[in-house]
Formats: structure tokens, C-alpha cells, sequence
């Protein structure tokens, strides 16, 4: 087997990987972004005109601010969460 071959492949894959990993964090932000959409909408805008209103842009604001708030707090509890359970596996 010859090891440029080799160490080209191991090379293909790390490129092939980098490049799934940026689409999945594109798939995620794109999901946030539906999700927020969806959740803050409903829930700030209460009827149908051309242009949103101040009360309606700042409730949308405030609401994209608490969603993202909640979704740090819950990413990092989970860190923490399996920080501590992975410790508790190497004792």
C-alpha cells in the first residue's frame, strides 16, 4: 500500500468531515432561526399590517433574547452535566 495514498485519503477525510460539520451547524442556525421565527411570531404579532409597530418589534426583540437566553442555559447545563458524568466514568 503506498503511503501517500494513504495519508491523501486520511486527508479527503478530514476535508469530507470539516465539511459535514459546517453543513450541520448551517442545518442548526436554520432551524433556530424557523423555531424563532415560528414561536416569537405567534406570539408578538397579534394582526396583519405592512409594518411592525414599535410594541411589536420590541416584543420580537425581547422574545428572540429570552429564546436565545434559555437555549445558552440549557447547551451549558448539558456541558456541565456530561463534564460530570464523564468524570464519574474515569473514577
Amino acid at each position: 500500500m503506498n503511503l501517500d495514498a494513504l495519508g491523501n485519503g486520511v486527508l479527503k477525510d478530514q476535508q469530507l468531515q470539516g465539511f459535514i460539520e459546517a453543513e450541520t451547524q448551517k442545518q442548526r442556525f436554520n432551524a433556530n432561526v424557523h423555531q424563532l421565527t415560528d414561536q416569537c411570531w405567534d406570539a408578538c404579532m397579534d394582526k396583519p399590517s405592512t409594518k411592525l409597530d414599535s410594541r411589536t418589534q420590541n416584543c420580537i426583540t425581547y422574545c428572540v433574547d429570552r429564546f436565545l437566553d434559555a437555549t445558552n442555559f440549557i447547551v451549558n447545563r448539558m456541558e456541565k452535566s456530561a463534564g460530570i458524568s464523564g468524570l464519574a466514568e474515569l473514577e
